[in-house]
């Protein structure tokens, strides 16, 4: 094999590519990075069974050819190459792979002829479902409901996104259990059998920081019982889906409030970041909102440490209601609102919350409240 290619392509395919290098592989072979040299370009993959992801560079083909690498080193290397122009060529053997830029030069061993290890080529998945959507649109969904997942210790369930298709809309859901968010949008042109697919969340945020074209464009989507798999630009990635039944996400949704208030996001933001200062350091993040009089009335308290409070103007509509949450469910949603001011809907001081963007009725987050002590 013999190539010639741009630095700045191979280093921005090989960062997409390593997302799915396996950190702790099952194999060795795992911990590498796949390349295969043929016409015009060279097609860089890597998995970790549970996720993979394929890109093509375009390159000067002089000789075609396969191989495998360490990804951690191949990265590394050319990273730090000091020309932009990459020249990569095995020996007669391919046992071993030279990288030459400007006056570097560096020589790696070829992972599958040293092992004997077959690498496990993505093959395309195709799909029971098929449809398309705009990266644009796709980001936002991902951006308004991954954080609410459960980390990694969580019900399998719970550690992924919900995607339920519809046949004129899509819906993403997300719940940890202790909050949920939701979001729907239009989407024409769904083919297929099967309506909801429960996606691990860590995938979606590599998608999210993979789609990174300043240009919209859109992403095909297919889906299996156990697979799905996102093509757009140059970019495969293929996932297995997480098992199980997701929870009627519908009932967890109030559908009547008695109290509306409408707070500046910026300003309700800042302000529970800082009362929170003291309330972060015990187990549960605990701040007490006041919510009368034309603001809301903040407090944290530590007996270890001391206390914060601050008050916030607000628009109340409703009676006023005396209310405690973990303060960090409410600053991961205000990260992720677009607009200036938001509604946050109340009833009682046990039963849940809504905050709401004011100025689009596709969205919705529901945070449980914590049982506490107000005074």
């Amino acid at each position: 094999m013999k190539i010639n290619c741009l630095k700045s392509d191979l280093v921005q395919a090989l960062h997409v590519v390593s997302r799915a290098v396996a950190s702790k592989p099952q194999t060795p072979i795992l911990s590498g990075i796949h390349l295969k040299a043929e016409k015009d370009n060279v097609e860089l993959q890597a998995t970790d069974y549970s996720l993979s992801v394929l890109c093509r560079v375009q390159a000067e083909v002089e000789e075609a050819g396969t191989i495998i690498v360490s990804g951690r080193y191949l990265q590394e290397v050319t990273r730090n190459l000091p020309s932009d122009e990459v020249i990569i060529e095995t020996d007669a053997e391919e046992k071993q792979v030279f990288i030459r830029s400007g006056s570097a030069h560096f020589q790696l061993l070829v992972m599958n002829r040293q092992s004997g290890e077959e690498f496990p080529t993505l093959r395309p998945l195709e799909g029971k479902v098929t449809f398309t959507i705009s990266d644009v649109l796709l980001k936002q969904l991902i951006r308004k409901t991954a954080f609410s997942c459960a980390g990694e210790e969580g019900r399998p369930v719970f550690t992924g996104c919900m995607l339920e298709l519809g046949d004129d809309s899509v819906k993403m859901v997300a719940t940890n259990t202790h909050r949920l968010s939701f979001m729907e949008t239009s989407l024409e042109g769904v083919h297929g059998e099967g309506r909801q697919f429960i996606i691990p969340a860590k995938v979606l945020e590599e998608l999210r920081q993979t789609l990174t074209s300043e240009i919209p464009e859109d992403v095909t989507i297919a889906c299996t019982y156990s697979e799905i798999s996102f093509a757009f630009e140059n970019i495969y990635l293929k996932s297995r889906l997480i098992e199980g039944q997701f929870p009627d996400y519908r009932r967890v949704i109030p559908t009547e409030f008695s109290t509306r208030v409408t707070l500046s996001t910026a300003d309700f933001l800042a302000a529970v970041n800082r009362v929170s200062l003291i309330a972060r350091a015990s187990d549960y993040n605990v701040i007490k909102l006041n919510f009368s009089g034309g603001q809301v009335h903040m407090i944290s308290n530590n007996p270890e440490i001391g206390q914060a409070e601050e008050r916030v103007a607000a628009t109340i509509d409703g009676p006023d209601v005396a209310i405690a949450f973990n303060a960090a469910y409410i600053t991961d949603v205000l990260k992720n609102i677009d607009t200036k001011d938001f509604y946050f809907s109340l009833s009682e001081p046990l039963k849940p919350a809504a905050i709401r963007e004011t100025e689009n009725e596709e969205f919705i987050y529901i945070i449980t409240p914590v049982r506490t002590q107000h005074g």
